[in-house]
């Protein structure tokens, strides 16, 4: 055991006064969600914590928040379409709250937020949207029982939208609750020290209410490295971690699963980073065989159609943007004009869809000479190796700051999307000398339309080095669905207004 404790390596940063402040019972400040929190916790006792929270007490705070809001949020939907629709509640429709926890509690929707270091509502949605469907057809089968006076189908419908809506939004504010009533989580890794730096910058850079406390670094597949599980224990303890987070460090299946037996036998949670994903994305599906699991990986690249329902929601979505933000366009336009000489638009030949050159259309946020000062400029050059940008460039003028900072810049690539040379969403387009320096197989991200926004945006793209850029790009297509593609929207809303990564 002490030579497993020699290998220990702890992190004393600046995360640890953070926390240790939560750990002496000062509650966390609530920001805008402050007073709802004070009425929620004197409407319900049971979310008063302690302010150690050990792992069963953290994962039962989350499912706490979670149920209280959705039977809360299912009877609120029923009262107002009730009351808005002039038809009068029985007794039993209180019942209602509790179905609709039960199915969610079926659909496993309690346990997930266990199982993620990212509790995000937002991911989903779509099985909410369909849970709220069923919820309302049940309703709708036992209205003789639920209701005195019975739900016609535009009654029905309403139903089915307001309850969707209602407990999205009570599940994100739950969510946001829960999270500031729990310390953060404190991570263990198990694996080589590369890995562990690249987890520790993750957690901290992504906001995500985690940090690596500890890390345990092992040679090879020699798994008896960290003991059994009795050993492992005492450090779990001995530095209060709450989730275990595996890196490996080889190929070795054997080893991983010795390794992954053991951590889950000390009662944490467990988290794996495993290297297949890197290749493979997300979109995977699991099935047993007589016991035998196997992952079905899913073609690279999308199919006719869904490249049509993609175009088909680019156009339509930019054309609703372009109607909605003509005037203020316009205001940019002249203020552009007003503040430098040169043109409104900036145009610059970037790399498209399948290797093909388009030019892509942005307000001029920079003095007309900003090309020709590029070179002189390198070395101030914050993006890392192969892209290029600066904070505070000197080549800015006053509105492009505004504009920059605002993200208000992009706009005009709207018409880029409606002629179809980029996409709402896609892989970041890069100039030309940045897309020579993507090579082999990392040039399949060319496979979709480059985008607007895309996964490096919501991540900041200033931070992004070449090499994983492309590699996020690569899974982005691996993976994409439509419903990314609004999730991605939605976050980058969320990204400008709080001007990350500017």
């Amino acid at each position: 055991m002490d030579k497993v404790l020699e290998k220990l390596t702890t992190h004393p940063d600046e995360h640890k006064h953070a926390t240790a402040k939560m750990y002496r019972g000062a509650r966390p400040n609530a920001g805008l969600y402050g007073p709802a929190f004070r009425v929620v916790r004197r409407a319900f006792p049971i979310f008063e914590a302690t302010s150690r929270l050990d792992v069963s007490v953290r994962e039962s705070l989350y499912r706490r928040y979670l149920g209280t809001s959705d039977c809360f949020m299912a009877l609120l939907a029923l009262s107002i379409v009730a009351t808005a629709f002039d038809r009068e509640l029985g007794i039993a429709s209180l019942l209602c709250g509790p179905l609709l926890v039960l199915m969610h509690k079926m659909a496993g929707l309690y346990e997930r937020d266990a199982l993620v270091l990212r509790q995000s509502t937002l991911d989903e949605v779509p099985t909410l949207v369909q849970l709220a469907g069923i919820f309302t057809l049940m309703v709708t089968v036992l209205q003789p029982l639920l209701l005195r006076d019975p739900f016609s189908y535009l009654h029905v419908g309403a139903l089915w939208l307001l309850s969707s809506m209602l407990v999205v939004a009570g599940r994100t504010l739950a969510r946001r609750l829960a999270s500031g009533r729990a310390t953060v989580e404190r991570c263990l890794v198990i694996g080589g020290g590369d890995h562990a730096k690249r987890i520790s910058e993750k957690l901290i850079s992504s906001g995500l209410r985690a940090r690596v406390v500890a890390t345990l670094p092992l040679a090879g597949d020699d798994t008896r490295a960290i003991g059994g599980p009795d050993q492992l224990r005492r450090i779990v303890r001995e530095h209060d971690v709450h989730r275990v987070i595996i890196a490996p460090v080889s190929n070795n299946s054997s080893a991983m699963v010795e390794l992954i037996r053991i951590t889950k036998a000390v009662g944490v949670r467990v988290s794996v980073l495993p290297r297949i994903f890197e290749v493979v994305g997300s979109s995977v599906e699991v099935e047993d065989i007589n016991g035998l699991n196997m992952l079905g990986v899913r073609r690279f690249g999308l199919t006719r159609s869904s490249h049509l329902l993609k175009r088909a929601f680019d156009l339509i979505g930019s054309t609703l943007i372009l109607a909605a933000i003509a005037p203020a366009m316009l205001m940019i336009a002249l203020a552009i004009k007003l503040d430098s000489s040169g043109p409104i638009f900036f145009r610059q030949t970037r790399v498209g869809r399948d290797g093909k050159h388009f030019q892509i259309i942005k307000f001029r946020s920079m003095t007309p000479d900003a090309e020709a000062r590029k070179d002189l400029l390198r070395e101030l050059n914050e993006a890392g190796d192969g892209l290029f940008k600066i904070a505070s460039d000197p080549r800015i003028t006053r509105v492009g700051r505004f504009l920059r900072r605002t993200s208000l810049d992009e706009l005009p690539q709207l018409f880029n999307v409606v002629r179809g040379e980029m996409s709402l969403v896609g892989p970041r387009p890069l100039v030309l000398d940045e897309d020579a320096q993507v090579h082999g197989l990392d040039r399949s991200r060319l496979h979709l339309t480059p985008g607007m926004t895309g996964p490096w945006q919501v991540l900041g793209s200033t931070r992004i080095p070449m090499n994983e850029m492309v590699g996020i790009d690569y899974l982005y297509v691996a993976d994409w669905t439509l419903w990314t593609d609004v999730k991605i929207l939605v976050r980058t809303i969320g990204h400008v207004f709080s001007r990350k990564g500017l």
